[in-house]
Parts: structure tokens; C-alpha cells; sequence
């Protein structure tokens, strides 16, 4: 464990608004306290509609290992986004049974976790004065989150409260329960362009998203926004300047809660270390759009729009080039062409470890892959082995760094990543990330950087993250492919083509002293196997004898299915004659253990034939060993009868 505290904060798609500012919250006070921080997070929307995709992410959530934390933290609000509320009770059941440390939920109570309240009051009142004060609108309409859900009903209460207190009241035919999403504004527009629903002169939403799905439907019907009607949200979303009438909308005071979580947790540490309480710019949450008539913040704006666009061409001599990695600039520098024209896994590997500038400013980036991440046919969906293999680690501060395939290792996944657990001069933030190809789990990626750096995980990161998730799983269907080509399906022995490949290999290593090395094995009687007992037992027979061929193969050399019941052993190196018995000997005393424990009602012969011989002279000592293998062939059929 390392010395400084380390803080699991769990939650989902932390480059969103809510994300930004629960994360800004916690690492100012761990950066006050000198605690690490870990966040583990599915990239995508909970609800995403593309469930397979969803499902790979959200399996990271399986990885944390709470015995290497001294906290936790849980982003009840996005964690329970599925509805159904599926992924916070698995996270819930787990923390239960395993967790051993304080827990904390922020501004949603779930189960008898501690939680902190939100301090967002102020902030939805102020969303009523400024319809009521400034628009002096009276006809109003309300759109919250699910009824019953405790943050939907306490947002509806203020906000019922507030317009009381301004001698106004809300029918109840305004008073409209949603889902926090586009839908319900989506389903409050419909009800109101049917008469459904009387059309009021404002609605005041509880979250930005219902907001925008109702403006965009009324608008595409001809009601006009402003004019006809005011809409304002709630939360600060990015979405909310992008959209072609902008919103006015509130931010949401999380950060103040996060904050407040990291306190409650400092106390439950170490009740006698002071606390220094966390200070938000209450002046900046309000930012103005057109949807209420008041003149938009154009500076905001412009700035959610650069942070969003696709630019195309850049000033490349900039001198910030590595740390204003926009989406245009990762789009057009083709890096996905790169990654998913990999030849080979290894130079797949090399890829991503080449363009992990795209993803500065980090200290440490980590892949870490299972160990038989090549195996197709493989299918992890729900949690990872007891052993990871770390693939690749770039660092930009001279600790660990490599990508070759000889440097990688296997760690216990109890773990999560070796060098989290290393004492450290600085506070750090490691994110934790599934590596996926749809529901399959691959592995999972570590991006490691100083608390004190202003830079979040982005847009950026998660689409290059996409771009590495379909490089690795295309480089596994072309290993497939190229196993296929090389490899007999049946046995997974070289075929003759994979013989060649790989001779051609062994005799570029090989020194001018070195001989060549072969051996020929081929099946007794394998006519009468399958005309007795079947086809099946004779491929029962056939691969038998090529896993006894394979296992008196040396590792320098290689085992070949050459076809039908025939097989090779081929070797360069420092061989003599005397290699000749000792490899019969072997392959023999092998081939009737083998027969001995098999069960079967038949006995599993093979006959086998050795030879040395010249590097350069494959045919002749080829020849001379199935040669040699057909004397030993007929000497066997005569000590048979």
C-alpha cells in the first residue's frame, strides 16, 4: 500500500459537466491532503443504446479490488442513470462483501451508505427569480426527473416553494415527471402541441437535457423560443451552448458536495488532521442563452464551441502542441488508419505506444491486456483473470517504459496496476478505463497524472481509447487468419506452409556449424481404425500422435501435422547421430504411454524415422528420415505378427 491515502472514486463519463466538476471538487481537497486519487469509470452513458458496447465498458467496474483503497467514493447520480438500477446494486452488493473502508455516496442516498447532500438550493432558487423577477412570467410549468427519485422530488419541492413564496402557485397538470433526458422534454413538447398539456409561458426543467429535447421539438413545430414561450435548465451542460437556440442555464454547486465528501472521509482517516474548507465561486453558475429572451454569454459559448470542434487545420509549431489535443487534431492525424492497419500484434502494440502523444499531458500511461488476448474464440464478459498482463507503459517522467513483447509481464489483478501501490513525491490521479471490443473484455487502460494538472479526461481519451479497443481486435482476426494459414486446424501443429516459414527462420539464426535435424512420424494403421471403429476414433488416433510429437519437440524446433497421419520434427542446431536414438527412444515410450491410458480398445502405433544432415540439404535428410521411418514401419508389422 502506499504511503498516501488513495481515494477510489467510481463513477460514469467523466468528461461530462457532472463529471468535471465532482472530479474538481475531490482532487482540490486531496490535493490539499496529499491523497491519491483512482477513478474507475465506464466512458459511455449508462443507458447507451448500443448494449454490447455498454456492457464491455461497465465490466470495469468488476476490476476494483477495494482492499487498495483507504476510501471510497460513489457517484450515485450517474451510477444509477440505468434506470433498472442494475450497475449500483452489483457495485453496492460488492462494496458490502468486500469493502472494508469509509464509503461515501455524493448528492443521491443508496442504501445505508453515508452521502452528502447537494448544496444546489440557492441555485435552483435563483432558476425561479429569474423567470419569475426578470421575465415576470407567471404561467408556469415544471419538469423534473422520475417520480419518487429523491433528487427529482427535492428539486421539484424548491422549485414549488420558491414560485409560493412569489404568490404564485403550479397546477397540477405543469407539474410533469420525467427521466432527466431528452425523452421526457421530447414527451412534455408532444403533450403540449396536442393540448394535452395547456401551453404555459414558461417551463423551468430540472435538467438541461429535458430542456433541450423539449425546445428542439417545439421549435421543429413552430412554437418560437423565446417568444412564445421561456424554457430554462438546470446542471451547466456543455450541450446547452451548442445547441442552436443556447439555454439559459443554472450549474449545479457539486463540486461543493465532492468537496464535502473527500472532508467526511479525512475525518474518518484521521479525526485529529485539519480540514480546509473547500471555497466555490458562487458568481459563475449561471450562464445565460437565448431560450429565455436575456442576451446569451458569448464568451462561454465560444468557449464550449472550441473545445468542441473539429478543426481540421492547426497552427502544428504551437508551442502547447502536446497538451490542446482537440477532436479534430485526433481525427485528423489518421491515428486510426495507424492502429487498425497493424500487420502483427506486436506492431499493433507499437502503434498505440508511438501515438500516446495524442493523450498528453500524462506521467504514466499503462495497457494492460489478459494474457490470451489473441485467442479470438476467448470471451470475457463478466470480470477479468487473477492475472493481467502489462503490454505496454509510456512515461513521460523516466520510470517505466517499454512496448516490446519480451519486456511485458504478468501481475496479480488484485493489483489493479503495480505502480499505484509506489510511494510518490506528488498526489496522483490514476483513470481507470475498459479495453473492449463490444461486450468482450480485452483488458484495461491506466492514465496516470499529477492531481495538480488542470487537464480531465476528455473526449479526446475516449475516442482514442475506441480507436485502440478496434485496433486490438482487429489485429486478433488477421492473427487468426494468419494461424489459420500456417497452422493445422486440427491438431495445432504447423501445416507444410507454417513448415516453410519457420524453416526459413531457424536456418537465418542458425550458426555455420549447425545441422539440420528431422524426424518422421506416421500413423500404424489407420486404415483399420477408421474402417473399424470409425472416423472419429481415427482422429482421436491422429491427434494423439501429434501431441506425442509435440511433446518430445524441443522449444528450438518445430512440430509440423505434414498431412493426413503424417508428421515432422525439424531442428537446426548442434545435432549428431546420437540424437537419432534418443529421439526414437523418446517418441516411442511416449506413443505407448499414450496407447496404455487411452481407453480405447485399439492400440495407438506410430512408426518413426530420424536423420542429421546439412543445413542446405532439406530434401536429402528429409528423404533419409522417411526412409528411415518406413524401415521401422515394416520392422514393426513384423514384430506384430
Amino acid at each position: 500500500m502506499s504511503i498516501r491515502k488513495n481515494i477510489c472514486f467510481i463513477t460514469a463519463r467523466p468528461e461530462k459537466s457532472h463529471g468535471i466538476r465532482l472530479l474538481d471538487g475531490i482532487f482540490t481537497q486531496c490535493q490539499k491532503y496529499g491523497y491519491n486519487v483512482t477513478v474507475v469509470s465506464s466512458l459511455t452513458h449508462l443507458q447507451n443504446f448500443a448494449k454490447t458496447f455498454s456492457t464491455g465498458e461497465q465490466n470495469i467496474y468488476n476490476l476494483i479490488d477495494y482492499s487498495c483503497f483507504d476510501a471510497v467514493i460513489l457517484d450515485t447520480v450517474t451510477l444509477t442513470e440505468d434506470y433498472s438500477g442494475t450497475i449500483m446494486r452489483k457495485i453496492s452488493d460488492r462494496i458490502q462483501k468486500q469493502c472494508h473502508v469509509p464509503v461515501v455516496g455524493l448528492i443521491v442516498p443508496y442504501r445505508n451508505f453515508h452521502y452528502i447532500k447537494n448544496h444546489n438550493e440557492p441555485i435552483l432558487r435563483e432558476m425561479c427569480r429569474h423567470v419569475i423577477e426578470v421575465h415576470n412570467k407567471k404561467n408556469i410549468c415544471i419538469l423534473t426527473g422520475h417520480k419518487g427519485h429523491p433528487e427529482a422530488e427535492s428539486r421539484l419541492s424548491i422549485f414549488l416553494d420558491e414560485i409560493q413564496k412569489h404568490g404564485l402557485t403550479v397546477s397540477d397538470e405543469h407539474i410533469i415527471y420525467g427521466d432527466f433526458w431528452y425523452t421526457s422534454g421530447i414527451s412534455l413538447a408532444e403533450d403540449l402541441l396536442d393540448g394535452t398539456v395547456s401551453m404555459p409561458d414558461a417551463v423551468i426543467c430540472a435538467s438541461d437535457h429535458m430542456a433541450l429535447g423539449l425546445i428542439e421539438k417545439l421549435k421543429t413545430n413552430g412554437v418560437k423560443i423565446p417568444e412564445d414561450i421561456i424554457v430554462v435548465g438546470y446542471e451547466g451542460t456543455a450541450e446547452a451552448s451548442l445547441s442552436t437556440t443556447t439555454l439559459t442555464t443554472f450549474e449545479s454547486n457539486e463540486k461543493q458536495s465532492a468537496a464535502e465528501a473527500v472532508d467526511y472521509i479525512r475525518k474518518q482517516l484521521e479525526p485529529d488532521a485539519e480540514i480546509y474548507p473547500f471555497v466555490n465561486n458562487m458568481d459563475s453558475v449561471m450562464h445565460i442563452g437565448m431560450s429565455c429572451g436575456c442576451e446569451p454569454d458569448i464568451e462561454r459559448a465560444s468557449n464550449v464551441f472550441k473545445d468542441a470542434l473539429y478543426i481540421t487545420i492547426r497552427n502544428y509549431t504551437s508551442s502547447d502542441f502536446t497538451e490542446n489535443v482537440d477532436i479534430g487534431q485526433l481525427m485528423e492525424s489518421y491515428v486510426f488508419e495507424k492502429l487498425t492497419s497493424s500487420s502483427t500484434p506486436q506492431r499493433c502494440i507499437d502503434n498505440i505506444y508511438e501515438n500516446t502523444n495524442l493523450i498528453e499531458p500524462f506521467t504514466n500511461f499503462y495497457l494492460c491486456l489478459i494474457d490470451n488476448w489473441l485467442d479470438i474464440d476467448s470471451e470475457i464478459i463478466n470480470g477479468y483473470p487473477d492475472k493481467m498482463r502489462l503490454v505496454l507503459a509510456s512515461s513521460n517522467n523516466g520510470e517505466l517504459s517499454f512496448h516490446e513483447s519480451e519486456q511485458s509481464f504478468l501481475f496479480d489483478t488484485k493489483q489493479m496496476i503495480p505502480r499505484m501501490h509506489e510511494d510518490c513525491d506528488v498526489p496522483y490521479v490514476f483513470y481507470f478505463s475498459a479495453v473492449h471490443f463490444n461486450e468482450k473484455t480485452l483488458g484495461y487502460a491506466v492514465l496516470q497524472r499529477e492531481l495538480s494538472n488542470s487537464h480531465r479526461i476528455n473526449l479526446v481519451y475516449r475516442n482514442w481509447l475506441r480507436f485502440v479497443n478496434n485496433s486490438l481486435e482487429m489485429v486478433r482476426a488477421k492473427n487468426k487468419y494468419m494461424i489459420n494459414a500456417v497452422r493445422d486446424q486440427m491438431t495445432g501443429l504447423y501445416n507444410r506452409r507454417g513448415m516453410y516459414e519457420e524453416l526459413e527462420k531457424l536456418l537465418n539464426d542458425s550458426k555455420s556449424t549447425d545441422r539440420l535435424f528431422i524426424a518422421v512420424m506416421d500413423m500404424d494403421k489407420l486404415k483399420y481404425v477408421n474402417d473399424t471403429y470409425g472416423h472419429n476414433e481415427g482422429d482421436f488416433c491422429i491427434t494423439a500422435i501429434g501431441n506425442a510429437a509435440r511433446s518430445v519437440t524441443l522449444t528450438s524446433e518445430i512440430c509440423v501435422r505434414a498431412g493426413g497421419d503424417e508428421f515432422f520434427i525439424i531442428g537446426v542446431g548442434d545435432y549428431d547421430e546420437s540424437d537419432i536414438n534418443k529421439r526414437t527412444k523418446k517418441f516411442t515410450n511416449t506413443m505407448n504411454n499414450i496407447s496404455d491410458t487411452s481407453g480405447k480398445p485399439y492400440i495407438i502405433t506410430a512408426s518413426i524415422g530420424c536423420a542429421v544432415g546439412s543445413k542446405d540439404s532439406f530434401d536429402e535428410t528429409l528423404s533419409a528420415a522417411d526412409k528411415a521411418m518406413y524401415i521401422n514401419k515394416q520392422k514393426r508389422r513384423k514384430d506384430l505378427q
